[in-house]
């Protein structure tokens, strides 16, 4: 029997970064609808004319959308926040909030491969519409550009042994599902607690070079930084160190590279203010939520 996760998704450090959103009258967008969990909260503490907008491109969150006058949802990434606001006539944004973790709903059905925990086709695609699934890039790209993507996505130290022990087993055999990755990697089915932790470093960056995670996060909070009004707050838990730099750069300087522009008088040109220090889940979060225990959560707000 095929297993799919029985809740879409638990909501990681909800009431904080609820919070952080600081919410009024005004419009509001969740980039990472989801199981819902955070637009619920959210909604709950709206008044009547506030408006939210609930990005999500996985076909499977659809079953999840709210009925409530104020809640729109917008099937697609959310990189094309920009153009989605300007199609929807809104100029200006007062919230954002981004929780950037990858679902239960993902992990847990063996349908999609997102885990190492089931035999299942080698996909990962967050919108399963259409793009290169995780087998097409194990089978398609060359050795170098393999270890690069392990390398970077998963900071794996022996990024080429990996790299070199695919390009092998696909000359006799494809790559079609997790299983064969595993057998391909470490020539075994059962893994070592050892095999495990670089087995999810592996998904992780399959995952990344799949989604186009990087990239999409970084036009994301670009758009997010010119569509803010002053007052206006970015909201954003993280998972990983190579998405969470990405975000602390662009609250520390208003730019992906993290680099603080001057104008001419030597004043610094900073739009965002960060409003507290990194915020990390407590223990009893933790106990009851085991796959939050990576999550930090940033805060700003547009000057």
């Amino acid at each position: 029997m095929v297993k799919v996760a029985e809740t879409y998704h638990v909501p990681v450090l909800l009431k904080e970064s609820v919070d952080g959103l600081s919410i009024h009258e005004g419009t509001y967008v969740d980039m990472t609808f989801g199981g819902g969990g955070h637009s619920r909260e959210i909604l709950s503490r709206m008044p009547k004319g506030a408006r939210l907008y609930g990005f999500d491109q996985d076909r499977d969150a659809e079953q999840n959308i709210i009925d409530d006058d104020r809640f729109v949802f917008v099937r697609s990434n959310f990189r094309y926040l920009k153009n989605w606001m300007r199609y929807h006539g809104v100029d200006g944004v007062d919230g954002i909030i981004a929780d950037l973790g990858v679902s239960s709903h993902h992990f847990d059905d063996e349908t999609r491969g997102f885990s190492f925990r089931y035999d299942a086709p080698l996909d990962m695609r967050m919108n399963n519409r259409g793009g290169k699934t995780a087998a097409d890039i194990l089978n398609e790209y060359d050795e170098e550009r393999l270890a690069t993507i392990f390398r970077l996505y998963g900071e794996i130290k022996n990024a080429g042994n990996v790299a070199r022990k695919i390009v092998s087993y696909r000359m006799s055999k494809a790559l079609a599902t997790t299983q064969n990755l595993m057998h391909a990697v470490w020539g075994v089915e059962e893994l070592t607690p050892n095999m495990k932790k670089e087995a999810a470093r592996l998904f992780q960056a399959l995952r990344i070079e799949v989604n186009h995670e990087m990239e999409a996060l970084s036009e994301m909070l670009v758009s997010a930084v010119e569509l803010l009004t002053k007052g206006g707050r970015l909201v954003v838990i993280t998972y990983h160190s190579l998405e969470d730099r990405l975000v602390k750069n662009v609250m520390k300087s208003g730019n992906i590279e993290g680099k603080v522009v001057q104008d001419f008088f030597g004043q610094k040109q900073v739009p965002l203010k960060e409003m507290c220090k990194v915020i990390t889940v407590s223990a009893e979060e933790l106990e009851s939520n085991p796959r939050s225990r990576s999550a930090k959560l940033r805060i700003a707000e547009k000057r």
